[in-house]
Parts: C-alpha cells; sequence; structure tokens
C-alpha cells in the first residue's frame, strides 16, 4: 500500500507520525504523572513525568532510526554500491527493486540508466573483443615463430626492468628465480656481466656480443645486447645444447607500458592501478595457525591493473605430518599428493621471490600471513610486504552491512569459480586477483587513488576481520 505513494509523500507521513508519537508520549507522561500527583511530593509529578517522556522518546527515537537505517539508508548504500560497480565494472545485474521499494522511482530511474549506459558499453566491449582476438591471434603466431628459434629473447627499459619474455627466456630465468615482470635482471644475471655490455652498448651504439653469467656465476650463457629504437633493450640468449622443457606451456609474456617505468616513488603513494599485487593462498591440515601446517601454496602476480598470464606459483608443500581426513575432504590435497614436495621453507622462499617489490593481497590475509610469518626464521626471509585483504576491501565499497565471503564477493562481481577450483591455492588465489582487479576501479571511484588511501580506509574496518578469525 505504501509503495504507491510519492516518495516525498511517504517520508511527510513519517514525520507526521513522529509528531503524533511524539505528542502521544508527552501526553501519556504527564497523565502518568497528573496520576501520582496526590501521592507525591511537591515537584515529584513533573519529574516522574519528565522521566516517563525520556525514556519513551529514547524508544521512539531508537525505533526511528531503526526504520530508517532498514528502509532509507541501508537500501540508498546499496543502490549506490550497484551503480558504482556498473559504471566502474560493467557488471550488469538487475537493481535489487524489493530491496529499495520505499525509494520512490528512484532505483527504477537507476536501472534505465544503467542499461542504457549498458547497452552502449557493450558496443564498444564487441568492437574491442573483436579487436583483442585479432591481436592475441597475432601474439600467438610471434609466440609461435619465437619457439622456433633457438634464442630466448627478454626485452628490458631503461632501468633494465623486465618487459617481456618468451617461452625459452622463462625457461632460463625459471632456472635461477621464478620470472617475473617489471623485475630487474639483476635478479637472475651478474650484474657485472650486464652492467660492461650496456655501458659498451652505450658507447659504441651497436649491439653486444658477451658472456652472461646466472647471478649465482654457476653458469654461463652466450648473450647480445641490442639497443631498441624506442627505449630500452633487447637481451637475447642462446639456448642450452639441451633445451630445457617448462613445466607447462609459456606464452610470451609482456607489458609495453613497462617500456617508461615510474619514477620509483614510494609505494603508499603509488596509483593502485599502476601498482604490483601478488594474490595468493595457503591450504592447511586445519584452521590453528599455532599448530597447523601448510599443505599448498598458490599466487597470481596482477600488474598495471590485469593479471599477468603465465606468471603463477603453484606449489604442493610436504607439512612434514599426516594431514587430517577432515583436511583432505575440504582442499582434496592428500598425504600421496605431498609426498616429495619441497617443505614450508623452501616453498615460501620460492613464494617470498615471486613476492618482491609487490603488496600482498589475500581474501582473510590474516590467517594465511601467519603461518609465513611463523617461519620467517626457517625460511631467512622477512614478510614485511605492504598487504591488502579483499575482505576489507569488499566492506569499503560495498559496506559492512554486506556478506564478505570470497563467494559472495565474486557472486557480486560475477566471477564464476570452477567448483573443481575451489579451496585449492592457486584457484582461491586466482578468483582474488579476478576480484582485486574488479575492485580497483571501484575503489578508485570512492575517491580512494592511492596505496595508502586504501590501506588508512581499510583499517576503520579492522573488526570485521577479528570478527571473521
Amino acid at each position: 500500500m505504501l509503495t504507491r505513494l510519492s516518495l516525498r509523500l511517504r517520508i511527510f507521513l513519517f514525520f507526521c507520525l513522529v509528531a503524533l508519537g511524539g505528542a502521544g508520549l508527552a501526553a501519556a507522561s504527564l497523565y502518568v504523572g497528573w496520576a501520582r500527583a496526590e501521592t507525591s511530593s511537591p515537584g515529584g509529578p513533573f519529574v516522574t513525568a519528565f522521566v516517563h517522556f525520556a525514556l519513551l522518546n529514547t524508544g521512539l527515537a531508537a525505533v526511528i532510526w531503526f526504520l530508517f537505517d532498514e528502509n532509507i539508508a541501508k537500501p540508498i548504500n546499496a543502490l549506490a554500491a550497484d551503480l558504482r560497480l556498473r559504471a566502474h565494472s560493467g557488471i550488469e545485474a538487475k537493481i535489487d527493486m524489493d530491496a529499495a521499494r520505499y525509494l520512490g522511482d528512484l532505483a527504477p530511474a537507476a536501472q534505465a540508466v544503467s542499461h542504457t549506459l549498458n547497452s552502449s558499453v557493450m558496443d564498444t566491449a564487441s568492437t574491442v573483443a573483436h579487436e583483442t582476438a585479432r591481436l592475441q591471434a597475432e601474439a600467438e603466431r610471434l609466440t609461435a615463430l619465437l619457439t622456433e628459434i633457438p634464442v630466448a629473447t627478454i626485452m628490458v627499459n631503461e632501468r633494465m626492468g623486465i618487459v617481456l619474455y618468451d617461452g625459452q627466456a622463462a625457461d632460463i630465468l625459471s632456472g635461477i628465480a621464478v620470472p617475473r615482470l617489471k623485475a630487474p635482471l639483476v635478479d637472475y644475471f651478474y650484474a657485472a656481466d650486464l652492467g660492461r655490455a650496456k655501458s659498451t652498448l652505450n658507447q659504441t651504439g651497436a649491439e653486444v656480443a658477451f658472456d652472461l653469467r646466472d647471478k649465482d656465476g654457476a653458469t654461463t650463457f652466450a648473450a647480445k645486447l641490442k639497443p631498441l629504437d624506442g627505449a630500452g633493450y633487447m637481451l637475447l640468449i642462446d639456448m642450452p645444447e639441451v633445451p630445457l622443457t617448462p613445466e607447462a606451456p609459456r606464452p610470451l609474456v609482456y607489458d609495453f607500458d613497462l617500456l617508461n617505468p615510474g619514477d620509483g616513488a614510494d609505494m603508499q603513494g603509488t596509483v593502485l592501478s599502476e601498482l604490483c599485487f601478488v594474490a595468493f593462498d595457503s591450504e592447511t591440515t586445519g584452521l590453528s595457525t599455532d599448530k597447523d601446517d601448510v599443505v599448498q601454496l598458490g599466487a597470481v602476480r596482477v600488474l598495471n591493473g590485469r593479471i599477468i598470464e603465465g606468471e603463477v606459483l603453484d606449489s604442493y608443500v610436504d607439512p612434514g605430518r599426516p594431514i587430517p581426513p577432515a583436511s583432505t575432504a575440504v582442499h582434496h590435497v592428500s598425504d600421496s599428493d605431498v609426498a616429495g614436495a619441497p617443505d614450508f621453507a623452501v616453498a615460501g622462499r620460492a613464494l617470498h621471490g615471486f613476492c618482491k617489490d609487490a603488496v600482498l593481497v589475500a581474501h582473510n590475509a590474516p590467517f594465511d600471513l601467519a603461518f609465513l610469518r611463523r617461519a620467517e626464521r626457517q625460511m631467512g626471509v622477512t614478510w614485511d610486504h605492504p598487504v591488502l585483504d579483499t575482505v576489507l576491501l569488499s566492506a569499503i565499497v560495498f559496506g559492512t552491512t554486506e556478506e564478505h565471503t570470497l563467494d559472495a564477493l565474486c557472486d557480486r562481481l560475477e566471477i564464476m569459480i570452477p567448483p573443481e577450483l575451489r579451496h585449492t591455492a592457486l584457484g582461491d588465489a586466482q578468483v582474488t586477483a579476478q576480484a582485486l582487479v574488479k575492485l580497483i576501479p571501484l575503489l578508485e571511484g570512492k575517491g580512494l587513488h592511492t596505496l595508502s588511501d586504501v590501506i588508512a580506509e581499510s583499517k576503520t574496518h579492522g573488526r570485521l576481520l577479528q570478527d571473521l578469525n
């Protein structure tokens, strides 16, 4: 019945009810005071009336607040989150009309505007998708061509940070450390060899052939360093006589935005879309961060606002103890899976290298970080990275009253979680990375542009993690 009235009329009637309620409470309080007037001391009836009125009026105010919160404030926040989701993430789910039924024509109008804008966006997206498919096909042809040539190819910028590497280069790099875009070449090769080659090239302007040792000096490669017309250099490395075999097919991995590196500003002040993130997850023998152990680690790199295909870490971990059947039933990691796997110290060091110069991201991060920090001494590393938690990011964007499980967040962001990947370390890390990519523009839409902005806002929702853990 009320939903048929205009929003302004409903608000007017609501405050008429408030006025009538206040008058009624005052009358009732005065009546109680008058009824006790003959048996009370002078002034007593007025005190009694005041006390009754104060209590009843407080109760009325609480009821008014509850009604406004449930029927006005929460629906407006939800509607704002829905509109921001559509504006910044291209998601078009129907607006919850039932939740916004007391907001008059606002929700239908928002739905109409959103549908019209999304129709235009979809037309543009279709064109972009066609062009992307064409470029992807060209990239695949280039990858196949480079694979046929027995030379590993690495493109670097002026600061010798990796901009591109092919599958053969990935084989060489992975034999030294985990391949990573943006990583400095000195993380893999002997700095003095690179320095001499770069100095000679800058003096002569021509390509330089030189011997290149890995960073430990254990292996020497025949290499060439060539200048690029734009900016940066191309490093070509002759493949060993017996080519290394990758664990899985490796596509051409690149991000040409890295040809123009930033000024190296402090990470806290860097724009979110320009940061390097590592979304990670762990599976364990149980839920105690003090007594249980890790059995699987998974991680995915996100750079310049996109997931880097081909840069993942997926490793079983030997916990040195039997895995309880109840835990195996959840994550499907059995004792036979971890047999022969590295222990947590070795696997953790590999993850630490994978996360170098990155912001860590996890869903309920305190749980996963507790295991890593507990083993710092055995790993010989320090886990002092900045950390973002997608539980808190979800609360910032969608409000604390919403559900913030990983499944609920992915459902809200229209991220599909294949059942076979749920509750696996790499599977959960991948969907966490996808959620992060969609949350970044939503956070920027709320005026949170830098890492420090988001961390400061996250602290206001810290109680969510305390309750969750």
